[in-house]
């Protein structure tokens, strides 16, 4: 579970397509608003941050009334585009990162925050989270190993110094079944033949 300490003060780090893809496997939709209050009501809450990728010239994506909620209440969203290339089979991809701008802000954070808890999954993170633990920083990471396979690194697993797995502390932030916040506040859905964030069927992270 979640583990905070008196007067922490807490920075949040949010990798929005390994979270949508978690939750979708795990059959619930998060509520950001509770997840917010959930975490602001733990200690001194400094910055929440979100990262997500964006089809350039998209007129319209399923993410964009999620990203303008988030702007208007107490989120930091950040935006990447993506970029497409050709795999050696010769086939069109997209992809997209967002450890380096995690990595920025997390650096960035760590003189004022003693816990960042990280929304991630990516093996990749593993020696950002070393760096930061050596500063002074408690990581706890959420992801989930309930999917097949994990969508939690080993690496990662090994190195924060709390994991959490999303499926254990789902009831404190994700959407009521009874719910009926309109669509900005519970996020977005996921429709057949797409993605979740308005990317095609190609795209890989």
């Amino acid at each position: 579970m979640l583990r905070f300490f008196d007067d922490e003060r807490i920075g949040v780090f949010i990798d929005g397509s390994h979270i949508f893809a978690a939750a979708k496997h795990l059959q619930f939709d998060i509520d950001y608003r509770r997840l917010y209050d959930f975490i602001d009501s733990k200690g001194r809450l400094l910055r929440a941050f979100y990262y997500t990728a964006l089809l350039d010239g998209q007129e319209y994506t399923p993410v964009r009334p999620l990203i303008d909620w988030l702007n208007y209440n107490n989120f930091t969203v950040v935006t990447k585009p993506v970029k497409e290339f050709v795999d050696f089979q010769g086939r069109r991809k997209i992809k997209s990162n967002v450890n380096v701008e995690i990595a920025m802000d997390m650096v960035e954070m760590s003189p004022y925050a003693n816990h960042m808890i990280l929304f991630a999954g990516d093996g990749d993170l593993r020696r950002l989270v070393d760096h930061l633990q050596r500063q002074g920083v408690r990581i706890t990471v959420v992801s989930t190993a309930k999917t097949k396979p994990p969508m939690i690194s080993d690496d990662l697993r090994r190195q924060t110094d709390n994991f959490v797995d999303l499926h254990d502390i789902a009831k404190d932030f994700t959407r009521p079944a009874d719910s009926r916040q309109p669509q900005h506040e519970q996020g977005f859905h996921h429709e057949d033949g797409d993605n979740g964030y308005g990317l095609p069927d190609n795209y890989t992270n």
